[in-house]
């Protein structure tokens, strides 16, 4: 592991705190979640519910996660035997490749990807297999239908895919979907759906991978709390799927975190019920803030490139003279006074990304606004 060293979300959010900028890089809220989330948290911890929760997490959560699938997404699932709740959707990723990885097995991945993909692959003696997205004219990204085909072979045991996707925003299609789901069938792989910003999607819809045909019993479906209600730093994350993988994954969570949260599950349960208009208002305000971040950062002179959902939107650095986006990231607190994140760190293939920096709009609109009229000093 020693050659992952410290993580660039540790590196630029110290780097705002050391300069006092506007902290546009690390994907967190600066708002709370909803008040009956909140409400339910306090009222668990004044009631007792601090030890140790089941291994796989208290009836009640399991029972709203499986509500929440059914609703939204059709999918049904057994609460007893098909949901695991997790660490945030990190531990969820790593024990899902830990249980289901061998030494030299190989993992069909995305990349520019999150930076804990790959070194849960690492951990777990594994090989990446990155099939990389690329920007085409409209700023939408794509992927070659015959690389990704090429990247399969007798040694690929699963598929990590995240849709919504960080840092494109990049939002997979069903035909995409029914060329990755028709390739696990021919190939007999697992697939691991990393999909914390399902109600985060402003274009197009979203499309559980294990919704489709023949993907229900060799998916893990990953999400968590964390971006969907603003809470981060509570970490409670669930993984659901066929009864026998969410087991494997079940002996690995035993020792790593054991089990976690126990008065914060309670009060995800309470979030995952409520109404539509929490959802749909959540979706709408994060939209214009995209909107508000793209309008700004094209004026500033960036090529904004097209997002379709998350909380991130990426941005080409070569309009304003950049050529390397660690370079420019490391000096634009001392330039404009905002800190972004290079995304070239997230790429096996680092050129392929050079050029190209990350800026979160989860953020209040006022400083969103803070950070566009430093930003303009670049032009």
């Amino acid at each position: 592991m020693r050659p992952f060293g410290t993580t660039i979300f540790t590196e630029m959010s110290a780097l705002a705190l050391r300069t006092g900028a506007v902290n546009l890089g690390q994907g967190f809220p600066d708002t709370d979640g909803p008040a009956e989330m909140l409400a339910a948290a306090a009222e668990a911890l004044r009631g007792g519910a601090n030890q140790y929760p089941p291994l796989a997490g208290i009836p009640a959560l399991r029972h709203a996660i499986v509500a929440h699938e059914q609703r939204f997404w059709g999918l049904t699932r057994d609460p007893d035997t098909e949901v695991a709740v997790t660490a945030g959707a990190t531990e969820a990723i790593a024990a899902a490749i830990l249980a289901l990885c061998e030494r030299d097995d190989e993992v069909v991945c995305f990349e520019p990807y999150y930076d804990s993909y790959a070194a849960s692959i690492t951990l777990a003696g594994a090989v990446r297999r990155p099939v990389t997205l690329r920007p085409g004219p409209d700023g939408r990204y794509g992927f070659d239908e015959a690389e990704l085909r090429a990247a399969f072979g007798p040694r690929t045991r699963l598929v990590l895919l995240n849709t919504p996707h960080n840092p494109t925003g990049k939002v997979f299609t069903p035909a995409e979907l029914a060329l990755i789901a028709e390739l696990c069938q021919e190939h007999d792989t697992y697939a691991v759906t990393d999909e914390v910003y399902e109600h985060l999607v402003f274009e197009g819809v979203h499309v559980p991978l294990a919704g489709l045909p023949g993907m229900r019993e060799r998916t893990l479906r990953v999400s968590s709390a964390g971006k969907t209600f603003s809470c981060t730093g509570w970490k409670v994350g669930w993984a659901t799927g066929p009864a026998r993988l969410v087991s494997a994954l079940l002996r690995v969570k035993q020792f790593l975190t054991f089990v976690n949260a126990a008065p914060l599950q309670p009060a995800v349960a309470v979030a995952l019920g409520l109404p539509d208009s929490y959802f749909t208002g959540f979706t709408a305000s994060l939209k214009a803030n995209r909107d508000r971040l793209v309008a700004g950062l094209t004026t500033a002179g960036f090529g904004v490139l097209h997002a379709e959902g998350t909380y991130f939107v990426t941005a080409d650095i070569r309009p304003l003279g950049g050529t390397d986006g660690v370079a420019f990231c490391r000096e634009l607190p001392g330039r404009s006074g905002v800190v972004a994140v290079p995304t070239q760190v997230f790429y096996d293939h680092r050129d392929e990304g050079r050029h190209l920096i990350r800026f979160a709009f989860c953020k209040r609109p006022e400083v969103i606004d803070e950070a566009v009229d430093h930003l303009k000093a670049l032009g």
